[in-house]
């Protein structure tokens, strides 16, 4: 059909196979984009803790707290048999297990984060790498990102890209 739509328009053949190769990617592209439905789960969580930035040319390497507020975001294509990707109950409680243990805590004394300076950028990568080790993110469930807030005003996400 692609053939015979350009050799009605008089086209060369080095157009025509590239015309063809872009239309072909669009179709392929087309029908994929039908086929995948993608759900995306988000849940939140907060905590209180205070830490110092070791080194940070600024009032920031003085103790001090905040209330952290992390946001987790969960996607999958398959629901299971009463329409769920995930159980919202096991997503909250797998993210404050991890929160829970930094609760009013000084984040520079604990273990993750004694060689590390705990920023949100870091803080952030410790809970994905914690919660990504859950068996849930073995089957259907991705693990997509994790957001940190150390403000209202200021956040961080960390995301492995594949």
């Amino acid at each position: 059909y692609i053939v015979q739509f350009f050799r009605k328009k008089n086209t060369t053949p080095r157009l025509m196979s590239r015309c063809s190769i872009v239309y072909i990617s669009i179709l392929i592209l087309l029908i994929i984009k039908e086929e995948i439905f993608l759900f995306e789960l988000v849940v939140n969580g907060a905590f209180e803790a205070a830490h110092r930035l070791v080194d940070y040319p600024g009032k920031c390497n003085r103790l001090h707290g905040h209330s952290w507020t992390v946001e987790m975001s969960v996607s999958g294509d398959k629901l299971d048999n009463i329409g769920m990707v995930a159980d919202f109950k096991v997503l909250k409680s797998m993210l404050m297990e991890v929160l829970d243990a930094m609760d009013h805590q000084y984040l520079n004394e604990l273990p993750q984060f004694k060689e590390l300076n705990p920023t949100a950028e870091h803080l952030a990568k410790y809970i994905y790498e914690t919660i990504e080790a859950n068996d849930l993110f073995k089957t259907n469930c991705k693990l997509n990102y994790i957001k940190v807030w150390e403000s209202p005003k200021a956040a961080v996400i960390y995301r492995k890209d594949a």
